[in-house]
């Protein structure tokens, strides 16, 4: 997947988990991309935040040693 995409994504997800009331945003986005991400794309993802994750909201940033 494009990093752009992938970006977006993870971005969408954070930003959804950050409205939720009483929610562990960045466990709540670990759990959801553990879930519906298939192994390729988490190891992309952790790949990316490894090289400094550019563009990926803070709360992506702090789900990923979660994943």
């Amino acid at each position: 997947m494009s990093p752009d995409k992938m970006i977006r994504m993870a971005n969408q997800i954070a930003t959804f988990f950050k409205t939720q009331p009483d929610a562990d945003a960045p466990a709540r986005v670990a759990a959801h991309i553990c879930d519906f991400w298939e192994p390729r794309m988490r190891t992309q993802l952790q790949d990316y935040a490894a090289t400094g994750g550019a563009g990926l909201d803070d709360v992506v940033l702090t789900a990923i040693p979660l994943i």
